[in-house]
């Protein structure tokens, strides 16, 4: 496989230029270059964007690899223009000493598509009661940064204290899934007229909302850094908007599914709905499109997150929470935030690669495209459209809720460290 590569007519930042890609690094951007013994590949009609930063996956491995592995995980993501993938603590066993988080950065090294960086659990077992050995995992390997009980929510806030207080030392962050426990006790959906039609127990807002802001006082005491994960709710929205305003150290993502879909879907009872944040209204959607516009949430991270047939296509309540999310995030963002002249490109490299790079200190990553630095790049055609087939997804489990619709903006290639890891149609 070549080491060189020429891209050829692509537009970058408004411009439409030829980029040189030669020893992993960027070595020149211009019209009409040169590049001995280099691949070329002709960009025509295609952006060029840094390379994508998802802060939030969920890669199954060690433990559930009939939904997912680390390797099957890193194919998804380059196959959506992504260089790098967070790896979510909720594995078996769970991620919350050295030696399990280790092993997940050295099977994303091995696999190579991608940098895969482990975030670390907040409490043994996800469980809330301990704190889990954070410095071993900060100090090893993997050097991990970002800290996560995801899929549980670190309900008891002396707990939440105590770990943003710890982080503070090597400048880590907690990213919190906000959900009041006893407020959301087998709910099945979001709370409103939908699922009072349904039967089905309602998930309120006020469950999220209230774990925001009783999280960003509580950063705002210890001057520590939090991150608010999957954001759904228009009100989560306001307060965060506030934190802001106070100077607090506060960060936010919304997923690609938050962005488009709403609980409206739930009315099919089909379990591919089923989501942890739950889909919320129509208002909900739209104030999260403004609130990423403004950079209020700062990110978008699909929160991928694969399961197996059985645990889908059941009843919906038994049925497990999740979506798969890489191999769509830039189209839905396109469709979403671009398409609707909410967002520039400029603007989804900032939000899908510079501003992750940075929440979970990714220094080789988040950099944009610039002479000298690491060839990280996705190349996306806006224009092309496709149609999402569950059945052709590089991820091993099916659970997108997508499947069927004609989506625009089709990734075209994606580089990682100068080395091509997808190209469509190969």
């Amino acid at each position: 496989m070549s080491s060189k590569y020429l891209l050829q007519n692509v537009e970058l930042e408004g411009k439409v230029v030829d980029i040189a890609i030669a020893d992993g690094l960027v070595k020149e951007i211009g019209p009409s270059l040169s590049l001995e013994g280099a691949t070329k590949i002709d960009g025509k009609g295609s952006v060029a964007l840094p390379g994508l930063v998802d802060l939030h996956t969920h890669l199954r491995e060690p433990g559930k690899e009939d939904a997912e592995t680390v390797h099957s995980g890193s194919q998804a993501g380059a196959r959506g223009g992504f260089v790098a993938l967070s790896a979510m603590a909720n594995t078996s066993p769970v991620a919350d000493t050295a030696g399990v988080v280790e092993q997940v950065f050295r099977l994303g090294q091995e696999t190579g598509l991608l940098d895969v960086f482990p975030i670390g659990a907040v409490t043994q077992g996800l469980h809330g009661e301990h704190l889990a050995e954070i410095g071993a995992m900060a100090d090893s390997v993997a050097r991990v940064r970002i800290f996560s009980d995801d899929g549980n929510c670190v309900f008891d806030p002396l707990m939440m204290r105590r770990a943003l207080e710890y982080v503070k030392k090597f400048d880590g962050v907690i990213a919190q899934h906000a959900q009041e426990p006893r407020l959301t006790q087998d709910s099945q959906m979001n709370e409103g007229f939908v699922s009072s039609e349904l039967g089905l127990k309602g998930w309120p807002a006020i469950a999220e909302e209230s774990i925001i802001a009783r999280d960003v006082l509580l950063a705002d005491h210890v001057q520590a850094r939090l991150h608010i994960c999957h954001v759904t709710t228009r009100g989560g929205v306001e307060i965060i908007r506030w934190a802001k305003s106070r100077g607090i150290q506060v960060t936010a993502e919304v997923t690609p599914h938050h962005l488009l879909l709403t609980d409206e879907l739930a009315r099919s009872y089909d379990p591919i709905y089923k989501v942890n944040p739950p889909l919320r209204t129509e208002s909900d959607v739209m104030a999260l499109r403004e609130a990423l516009a403004e950079g209020v949430i700062d990110i978008v991270a699909t929160d991928h997150a694969p399961h197996p047939a059985e645990t889908k296509e059941c009843e919906w309540q038994a049925a497990s929470f999740g979506m798969l999310g890489l191999e769509t995030a830039l189209s839905i963002v396109n469709l979403t935030m671009v398409q609707s002249g909410l967002m520039n490109w400029q603007t989804v490299g900032e939000r899908m690669s510079a501003s992750p790079a940075k929440i979970g200190r990714y220094e080789n990553h988040g950099h944009g495209i610039t002479v000298g630095k690491a060839a990280h790049i996705t190349i996306m055609n806006p224009h092309a459209t496709y149609r999402v087939d569950r059945d052709l997804l590089a991820s091993r489990s099916r659970n997108t809720p997508f499947h069927g619709m004609e989506l625009p903006g089709q990734v075209q290639a994606t580089f990682f460290d100068g080395r091509l890891t997808f190209k469509a149609g190969a």
